[in-house]
């Protein structure tokens, strides 16, 4: 294998509808191998993360593979778009600052960055913010909407909510007395500053049943409850 003149490509999918939408992983390689022809690139060695969420950097093997011979090699890391290689800015600012510190550069296709030069270092700081904003904003929406939908008694996932259960149609929520009840006492005890996880201690010693039919509560359900449902 060639050492010198190297590129090293990265590419992630986190879900299979990403393969409908034009950027799965052979489109994504193709892309890389295409720029690495056109760059006169001999080698191009590509790492990939399939199926995994790009919300955390250190949970991607395949990215942390390509970072330490991108670094090591002080080469050029290539990238279908910044979405693929960061979730937050705070992760590709961190990335653009170990490729920047070790001698390495990095590519981006779809924004056309190229950290080589000055402005490329500008322009991909500046778009990393501005990606970063529009998910938030798509993270908005979702919950607004989720929310409506929730207000409104429409279905929204697989399972109903602690407290109610889905009508013969499959898609309005109806309430559930005995979950009602219990809601109802999870709500009073938050109320007089009992914690989460003494909320949950005392419905699993009692045997209160979980909406799956288990005995086991926790303070991250408690939490999700009260966020959910809106004291009476």
């Amino acid at each position: 294998m060639v050492w010198g003149m190297v590129a090293i490509g990265y590419i992630r999918v986190s879900t299979e509808g990403q393969v409908e939408d034009g950027v799965s992983l052979d489109a994504q390689r193709s892309k890389l191998e295409t720029w690495a022809k056109l760059h006169d690139e001999p080698v191009l060695l590509v790492f990939e993360d399939a199926g995994i969420s790009g919300s955390s950097m250190t949970q991607r093997p395949g990215l942390q593979e390509a970072l330490r011979e991108v670094c090591q090699r002080k080469a050029t890391l290539v990238v279908y778009s910044l979405s693929r290689l960061a979730r937050s800015t705070k992760d590709t600012l961190t990335i653009s600052d170990r490729l920047a510190k070790s001698g390495a550069e990095l590519v981006s296709l779809s924004e056309k960055i190229d950290t080589t030069s000055a402005s490329g270092k500008m322009v991909f700081r500046m778009l990393a913010v501005l990606a970063e904003f529009e998910r938030d904003q798509i993270s908005e929406r979702t919950r607004t909407a989720m929310a409506h939908l929730r207000k409104g008694g429409r279905r929204i996932s697989r399972f109903a909510p602690f407290g109610w259960d889905f009508d013969h149609t499959g898609t309005a929520l109806v309430e559930n007395p005995s979950e009602q009840l219990v809601l109802a006492h999870i709500h009073k005890q938050r109320g007089t500053g009992l914690t989460l996880r003494a909320i949950a201690n005392g419905l699993q010693a009692a045997g209160v049943p979980t909406k799956r039919g288990g005995t086991r509560w926790s303070a991250k359900v408690i939490r999700a409850i009260l966020l959910r449902t809106p004291h009476k």
